[in-house]
């Protein structure tokens, strides 16, 4: 038989999966705006983004599944359509993955309130992989500060983050 979750476990994972949805439709967004002004090896990285979002979306769907429960989906917001500069947008990715982390933070504690074992070894890759991403648009947000406008070196660098989407 399938162990099953709360209630509470179980509309915190909906809403964990929701938003990794939306993260993904907003990356997308992100990926327009590149490709409006003409970086398209940014809007390469923000489209690989996008796929790894709604891959985790599907592992929480998967776990819900898994664990006897149904997969409830809500509307997706639409998503800032203009982010005036390269850095914002990758701040504002940023900003998104920190509010990702914390919502898990948040169905982690429930788990940990409901001695919920199993709920609590499969959020922790979620964690793991959070402070990853975390740390990636930290990193861009670093460079793209220092390259500033130089547009060569902007050149190199789009060069190098489009290669992502070859892996």
């Amino acid at each position: 038989m399938i162990n099953m979750l709360s209630e509470k476990i179980v509309k915190a994972l909906n809403h964990q999966m929701n938003m990794e949805f939306q993260a993904a439709h907003d990356y997308m967004a992100m990926a327009a705006y590149c490709h409006h002004i003409s970086y398209n090896g940014f809007a390469d990285y923000f489209l690989k983004q996008a796929e790894e979002e709604r891959e985790h979306g599907m592992k929480v769907y998967d776990y819900l599944n898994d664990k006897g429960q149904k997969a409830v989906f809500e509307a997706i917001q639409a998503p800032k359509a203009d982010y005036g500069s390269l850095v914002a947008t990758f701040e504002a990715a940023l900003a998104q993955e920190r509010e990702v982390t914390k919502s898990y933070y948040k169905v982690y504690q429930i788990a940990q309130e409901e001695q919920e074992y199993q709920t609590l070894s499969f959020l922790n890759w979620f964690l793991d992989e959070q402070v990853e991403e975390e740390a990636t648009f930290e990193t861009h947000i670093d460079y793209l500060n220092r390259i500033k406008d130089d547009a060569n070196a902007l050149y190199i660098y789009e060069q190098e983050l489009r290669k992502r989407k070859e892996d």
